[in-house]
């Protein structure tokens, strides 16, 4: 039996739109001057420039041997960026808005834009293959090309994507708002906290950033494929439930002729049989006619009798029960 709470809820009314961000020229510009900073990093690596030597001196200054007394708070706030938490934090809040909306849109727009962190980022990992600071082998070197996976930083990008689709999805401006705010921090949070626990240099931090909005931006031009996906869910959902056939509902047994009749017998149905009238005769006299028939035949319902325990006696007028006894007859 559904509670409450439920029911109420799904008496409230379903939002009159969700607005879907486009590419506005706004947002070309941002994408466009995100992955110009994009590429200037990669380059800066590759060519070992001052950005990979203020990466060294970061190192060596080891921030968490400086402030050792906040290392405790950061092993648990750093978590924030991981890929697993954080999916199954804002895939649980996500899963619940397209319940009440009635709409995948979230969901679907959360996987693509894992999809594209993971092909992305990934990508770049692997190809450029950078050593973090903790197994770095030479002073000034970039590491690169020697089997690590940390440039660009997992956890920066993966802490703008997961926090920063809240906002992308928000449907007020005011949510927007403060939703952004609250994933701009918590994404710069886990990126400087993992500078200073030593796990990535400066310059994967910044790369992460950077991918992470790349994706952000660039989501609105995964918007018709996300709904062309939406509608292929429906559509199959729709299918199967054809195929299970509609619901059967319980049918009624078939009522008994006794039950189908009427339980009383109106004043005046009892007819003449043969010309000859008929008297209804009270439970004293066991339902018979004058005529000897039973009244049962001349109605549609023979009348329910009680038990024989259950009657009450009643005493006809004009004397007893017994039949008149024949007196003898006397001889004169």
């Amino acid at each position: 039996m559904r509670t409450d709470i439920f029911a109420r809820l799904d008496r409230e009314p379903e939002p009159p739109k969700i607005e879907i961000p486009r590419m506005s020229r706004t947002r070309k510009a941002l994408f466009g001057g995100t992955l110009v900073f994009y590429l200037a990093i990669v380059v800066a690596v590759l060519v070992s420039s001052s950005l990979v030597i203020i990466d060294w001196k970061i190192m060596l200054f080891r921030p968490y041997q400086q402030w050792p007394v906040i290392h405790p708070y950061l092993d648990y706030f750093v978590v924030l960026g991981q890929r697993g938490p954080t999916a199954v934090m804002i895939a649980a809040w996500l899963g619940w808005r397209s319940w009440r909306q009635h709409t995948l849109r979230p969901l679907l727009t959360l996987g693509a834009a894992l999809l594209l962190l993971n092909v992305t980022v990934g990508a770049v990992k692997l190809g450029l293959g950078r050593l973090g600071p903790h197994y770095a082998t030479q002073i000034g070197s970039a590491e690169l090309f020697a089997g690590g996976d940390i440039f660009p930083s997992g956890h920066t990008a993966n802490a703008v994507v997961t926090w920063g689709i809240l906002a992308y999805l928000a449907t007020t401006p005011r949510a927007r708002r403060y939703l952004s705010v609250m994933s701009s921090l918590v994404a710069l949070g886990v990126g400087a906290t993992t500078v200073y626990l030593g796990t990535h240099w400066l310059s994967d931090v910044l790369l992460g950033w950077a991918a992470g909005l790349l994706i952000l931006l660039g989501l609105p031009w995964a918007e018709p494929l996300i709904g062309r996906a939406e509608r292929m869910v429906f559509a199959v959902r729709e299918r199967w439930r054809a195929r299970r056939g509609p619901a059967t509902t319980p049918v009624a047994e078939p009522e008994s002729e006794q039950a189908r009749q009427p339980e009383t017998v109106p004043q005046g149905a009892q007819q003449s049989v043969e010309g000859t009238p008929c008297e209804a005769v009270g439970p004293a006299h066991g339902g018979r006619t004058a005529g000897g028939r039973s009244a049962g035949s001349l109605t549609t319902q023979p009348r329910q009798h009680a038990v024989r325990s259950e009657r009450t006696p009643v005493t006809p007028a004009g004397g007893s029960r017994r039949p008149p006894r024949s007196r003898p007859v006397t001889g004169g």
